[in-house]
């Protein structure tokens, strides 16, 4: 499924059945850089736009009522960018949250976040993540998590060391074993992730969640990506018929 650019479509939720909207929706971010070279922008520039197109989008699942929003923020693989995009990639981060955290909180949004806190992660960003984590822990509204120096590989790492230093005989692991040790035990796993910019790969994201998810690319750029986008991906998913391996 292509959801057409920005402005197309309709941008309500007008067709998308309230009882059957996916219980966790992911999301990957990517085209900021090529949104901006094709304006002849420096990439950063596409990351700042990002800003509008991700709290569009988490207002729009707020105001639909999903209960779950996962974004791709930054993964592992992306501490091999230049240093300098880097660098504004962390202060962007930071800054984000201050900027956010109040609205956020208003709309009941509790915020979480995913991903290995390692000595790369800036102590201030950290300290950033926690503040926002520590204010909006009681809110009861949609579930955003933010999927930060995180990637699919090494959660499951990190679950099997989990695992192993829990001290679990090999015969008693199973899949619920691996489940509780991921990074977010009680995050359910996404019904539909959502990937822009016209790449139809997961690149390293929830390896193990998506094995049952729909998956819906689109052609759009990040930066130009809205709440119809994501109402056009439900639309989709709600099309679809989920079998799990069964007979439908």
């Amino acid at each position: 499924m292509h959801p057409e650019a920005a402005g197309a479509g309709p941008s309500d939720s007008a067709g998308i059945d309230p009882t059957r909207l996916p219980r966790h929706v992911a999301c990957v971010m990517d085209g900021n850089g090529r949104w901006a070279a094709a304006r002849g922008l420096p990439r950063t520039e596409g990351h700042a736009a990002g800003e509008e197109a991700l709290f569009d989008t988490v207002e729009g699942a707020v105001d639909l009522g999903l209960g779950w929003l996962t974004v791709f923020a930054f993964s592992t693989e992306n501490w091999r960018r230049p240093a300098d995009e880097v660098r504004y990639l962390m202060g962007f981060n930071e800054s984000l949250l201050v900027r956010r955290r109040d609205e956020l909180h208003e709309h009941n949004v509790r915020v979480r976040f995913i991903g290995r806190r390692d000595r790369r992660v800036p102590r201030r960003v950290v300290r950033r993540m926690d503040e926002t984590l520590e204010l909006t822990a009681g809110n009861t509204g949609m579930t955003l998590t933010i999927a930060f120096n995180y990637g699919g590989r090494a959660e499951l790492v990190d679950a099997v060391r989990s695992i192993v230093a829990a001290g679990v005989a090999p015969e008693r692991v199973t899949e619920r074993t691996v489940a509780r040790h991921l990074y977010d035990p009680e995050m359910p796993d996404p019904d539909l992730m959502i990937r822009t910019s016209g790449e139809h790969r997961i690149s390293n994201f929830f390896l193990w969640e998506l094995a049952y998810s729909e998956l819906v690319f689109t052609d759009v750029l990040w930066p130009d990506f809205r709440r119809q986008h994501l109402f056009d991906a439900i639309r989709e998913f709600q099309r679809r018929e989920r079998r799990f391996g069964g007979v439908g």
